[in-house]
């Protein structure tokens, strides 16, 4: 089984099949996996020669096989993944002329879909999706599964689960990022390689969206985090156009002599891409040879995270906020009660805005649906904010439901070490992934000691290696006891800390507030006990963010400890206070429209536009705070401070607004609205960007003709013409089908020459912008919106 060799043994993948079957006569538009159907000469052949050139493991031509791309079609699934294994093992028996052990790896693309809250995939349906044509898959005889180019970590989840749970065989993962290393849904490397690896993947890596030489850098991270085999199969460089032909800039030779480098890195397997051929793949076989790999390093950080973030236990103190938690708080409860989640969400976002680093979310009442609430209250949170969360429960069902549709990798509260209870929860950890919160408590309740408390967490610790949950995922809670009625519990506790710390190296975390329950003042001792427990080795406290004694201790700490270089973080905080306003800090005013949006709560801007337009005009309003939000937000996208699920939250809230404000609008005569149109070109099926762009657009009060994906030059032209259109948004995610857009544009030039063209995609860059004659190449959605801001204002 190729498991045992991955990360002992240097494998060779293959390299492109698309632009390769473009070569053979691939149309714009075609299934390239109805080519696997008779006659499949062609596949067969191409299967071979990457045989023939050195590759140990060849895809199966499956890449897009699916039920959700093949909706309508005429074509059987189940027969077209039979036919592609059937192909690969034949051209095994053709091509290999050696003894080695060779593998077919059973090839799962992304749906081309974004999924909810972004899009309109529901998580499961993409997970049943994938799983049917896995299951196909391996009743074929594909030997692993390999998910490749996924640009978002939820759908990827959905991808990993579906084989895990639909299937026996090994998974392997490689996701596009750019070269900043970011997914397009906002992800970096170690959220990613937090997630795969808790999801218990058997090798992660990257592919697709560059050549070798711009993947070193994003690969030198993935080598930092990751502790399992890594896998590395860049394009043929980036794509270029001469002579009306596709073509890549990185010959066999030089692919092959950065691809050396790359092994250099700790890369255990590695292949090609978008423009790499058998030549590329036979250079690189010659280049390294069967030398062994440098074998993976495990690496010791407690890392979790969400879709964009992520967070590291064991570098710095990291804050866990509380307030999400209906424990003593009446208007939490309420709030519960009234199924009131704007409350909820902004409970998150305003512990984000004050420091937190995780999320606590505890919806646990008598008298609720927990399992339910705790889904929707996830589901929401990670629409609004990139924290990752702590999935705070004893309601097992609650505590799977959460983690299954979670985006990321969650922290777990909690296990403890009664046997019941860790048989429930560590199956849990096993399969969906997180780092789980272990109390120091057993079927004997809490011992009033710190070496009875040091004891629990050890048989925890072993308890979880039954299941393969490493030390570094187990973080303890040695209990923090109210001195009140304890006045030894203090000291205990911290003794706990440093003991624990000592004798298993593993995180530790507290809800520091409880030392105080039934005492006056309680900030004074929890502040100075959240300082004395950070120093005794506290790598996470669960704490109210917006207590301002709290965040001072905290701040003080890190200043302290060198956590803060040259104490920067500290100064820009308070330097500009005084004695005085350190002593009295001034309140928040509140929640503004323009913050409402910024922030995605949607129902909260729904009300401040209905206040706003007792004394307000609708488009002052939408000038003072609709569009300065919207601006706000997608700067914050541009820096890499704002992720797309929150610029899409954030759109969305622009909306509900703006429906507020549009009533108003037409009855006293409103703008007219400029019209684009986007579409997503011939051949191409991909309209995950198309998509984003359009939200953007109609929030910026633009007047979006979404002409959908696989649309021919002809349409777009006539309905540009029809509709007196000015600018038209191109998009494209394969190289087989930027050919179409540079028709389309060609045609627009002939029939609507005042027509500007704006073109985005994975496969575009400037370079290539140009040469199709686009007038301007869109690196992420926010461009498009300033670029049709700045045409129609030359316009007017």
């Amino acid at each position: 089984m190729i498991r045992k060799r991955l990360g002992k043994d240097l494998l060779y993948f293959d390299g492109g099949m698309g632009t390769l079957l473009q070569s053979k006569g691939l149309k714009a538009g075609e299934l390239p996996e109805t080519w696997n159907l008779p006659p499949p000469d062609e596949i067969i052949d191409i299967h071979r020669q990457y045989f023939e050139a050195g590759s140990d493991i060849v895809l199966t031509n499956t890449f897009g096989a699916n039920a959700l791309k093949f909706h309508g079609s005429q074509y059987c699934l189940k027969e077209i993944v039979e036919a592609a294994v059937a192909n690969a093992k034949k051209a095994a028996a053709l091509g290999v002329h050696d003894e080695r052990r060779t593998y077919i790896a059973f090839d799962v693309g992304p749906t081309g879909k974004l999924l909810k809250p972004m899009g309109d995939l529901e998580f499961e349906d993409a997970y049943k999706a994938f799983g049917q044509v896995m299951g196909y898959g391996e009743a074929a005889g594909a030997d692993f599964i390999h998910i490749e180019t996924m640009s978002d970590t939820y759908e990827v989840k959905a991808a990993v689960l579906a084989a895990k749970e639909n299937t026996s065989l090994p998974v392997t993962v490689t996701m596009i990022f750019d070269e900043k290393g970011k997914l397009l849904t906002g992800g970096d490397v170690p959220a990613v390689v937090a997630m795969l690896e808790g999801l218990r993947v058997d090798a992660l890596g990257i592919n697709c969206g560059l050549g070798p030489s711009q993947m070193l850098p994003v690969l030198r991270q993935i080598m930092e985090y990751t502790s399992i085999p890594v896998i590395v199969k860049p394009n043929a460089g980036l794509p270029k156009q001469k002579n009306g032909e596709v073509y890549y800039d990185v010959a066999p030779e030089e692919f092959a002599e950065t691809m050396g480098e790359i092994l250099k890195l700790g890369a255990c397997a590695v292949g090609g891409c978008c423009g790499t051929t058998p030549d590329h793949i036979r250079a690189m076989v010659a280049m390294a040879g069967r030398r062994s790999p440098k074998p993976p390093v495990v690496k010791e950080d407690t890392i979790v995270s969400s879709y964009g973030r992520a967070v590291v236990l064991n570098r710095k103190p990291v804050i866990i906020g509380e307030r999400i938690n209906p424990t003593g708080k009446k208007k939490f409860k309420q709030a519960l009660k009234d199924h009131d989640m704007d409350y909820i969400l902004r409970e998150g976002v305003t512990q984000q805005d004050k420091g937190a680093h995780i999320l606590d979310v505890n919806v646990g009442l008598p008298d609720i649906d927990e399992v339910s609430m705790m889904r929707e209250a996830v589901t929401e949170l990670q629409s609004v904010t990139s924290l990752p969360l702590q999935i705070d429960t004893v309601d097992i069902r609650a505590m799977e439901s959460a983690m299954r549709i979670y985006n990321g990798k969650p922290m777990i509260n909690s296990v403890n070490g009664k046997q019941e209870v860790m048989d429930a929860v560590f199956p849990l950890i096993q399969r969906y992934g997180g780092a789980v919160v272990a109390l120091t408590i057993d079927e004997e309740g809490i011992p009033k000691t710190a070496k009875g408390r040091c004891r629990i967490a050890g048989r925890i610790i072993e308890e979880a290696a039954k299941y393969g949950i490493a030390k570094k995922d187990i973080v303890v809670d040695v209990l923090a006891m109210t001195i009140s009625s304890e006045p030894e519990g203090a000291k205990t506790t911290l003794d706990a800390l440093r003991m624990v710390r000592e004798a298993y190296g593993v995180c530790t975390v507290l809800g520091v507030s409880n030392i105080s329950f039934g005492l006056p003042c309680r900030p004074v001792i929890n502040a100075n006990f959240y300082t004395m427990a950070l120093h005794s080795g506290l790598s996470a406290g669960i704490i109210n963010p917006s207590s301002e004694d709290m965040m001072r201790s905290y701040d003080s700490f890190c200043a302290l400890m060198g956590y803060d270089p040259n104490c920067e973080a500290y100064i820009r905080k308070y330097g500009a206070f005084t004695h005085e306003n350190l002593s009295n800090p001034s309140q928040d005013s509140g929640l503004t429209l323009r913050v409402a949006i910024e922030k995605g709560l949607k129902e909260e801007a729904h009300h401040k536009a209905l206040e706003l337009l007792k004394t307000q005009e609708p488009l002052e309003i939408i000038n003072r705070y609709l569009i300065p939000a919207l601006d706000e937000v997608g700067k914050g996208f541009e820096k890499g401070t704002v992720f797309l699920p929150q610029l899409l939250m954030s759109a969305d809230a622009a909306k509900i607004a703006f429906a507020v404000l549009k009533d108003s609008l037409a009855q006293k005569g409103g703008q007219v609205k400029n019209k684009v149109i986007l579409a997503t070109v011939k051949g191409d099926i991909h309209d995950i960007g198309k998509n984003i762009v359009k939200v953007l657009l109609e929030n910026y009060s633009f007047d979006v003709i979404d002409l959908g994906k696989d649309v021919s030059p002809e349409t777009i032209v006539k309905c540009a013409v029809m509709e007196e259109v000015r600018l038209v948004g191109l998009s494209a995610l394969m190289t087989t089908t930027v050919v179409s857009m540079e028709d389309t544009i060609k045609l627009l030039r002939q029939q609507k020459p005042d027509c500007k063209v704006m073109v985005g995609g994975a496969v575009l860059n400037q370079e290539y912008a140009d040469m199709i004659g686009a007038d301007f190449y869109g690196k992420d959605a926010m461009q498009s919106v300033y670029y049709a801001q700045k045409i129609f204002a030359k316009e007017s």
